[in-house]
């Protein structure tokens, strides 16, 4: 099971870094076309006039599937922003209880989310809705991508708290005990 749910974590973090990917290659290919442009006009040619349509309106769906997708890759990796000091402060027993409660609150929450985020895709793929751009997305896609990457978050947080649970410390703390002590590296 724990090799399960750790290659499901890495999944997501790989498909948001494709997402991240293909955001830079538009991005660069949108400057390239300008850049050429620019220079067959300092020439005297005809310029090539290249543009990637609806590129911000895109780049901004991959953004959101990235942002989503990555989610529980950097939990399970100690990157998320906590209250270490504040943790810090409880003794061990009352920290354990703390984390655990946390992950708890935080499943909740994430699988509120994770249903509406659900069912507005649901909704935007019955209803065959579309952005507004030049190239007619379907907005189900990028609904779809955070859905799942906020799936992926709950299934992480409830991870956690079982693992607290069980082994009283969260599988992240030795990293991030380290970056606290800047030991990192």
């Amino acid at each position: 099971m724990r090799r399960a749910l750790d290659t499901l974590y890495q999944l997501a973090l790989y498909a948001s870094a494709l997402c991240l990917c293909i955001i830079a290659s538009l991005v660069g290919a949108q400057l390239a076309g300008r850049l050429l442009d620019g220079t067959l006009a300092l020439v005297g040619l005809p310029r090539t006039d290249f543009v990637i349509l609806s590129l911000a309106e895109i780049c901004g769906y991959l953004l959101a599937a990235a942002s989503f997708l990555a989610l529980a890759g950097t939990l399970k990796a100690g990157a998320h922003i906590r209250v270490t000091m504040a943790l810090g402060a409880l003794s061990e027993h009352a920290r354990r209880y703390a984390e655990m409660l946390a992950f708890a609150l935080g499943a909740f929450g994430a699988a509120y989310m994770t249903w509406h985020l659900t069912h507005f895709a649901w909704i935007s793929f019955k209803f065959n809705e579309v952005s507004p751009g030049v190239i007619r997305v379907p907005l189900w896609y990028p609904q779809a991508a955070m859905a799942l990457g906020a799936a992926v978050l709950t299934v992480a947080l409830v991870d956690e708290f079982l693992i607290v649970m069980t082994r009283g410390r969260p599988s992240f703390r030795q990293a991030e005990d380290a970056i606290t002590l800047g030991k990192e590296g």
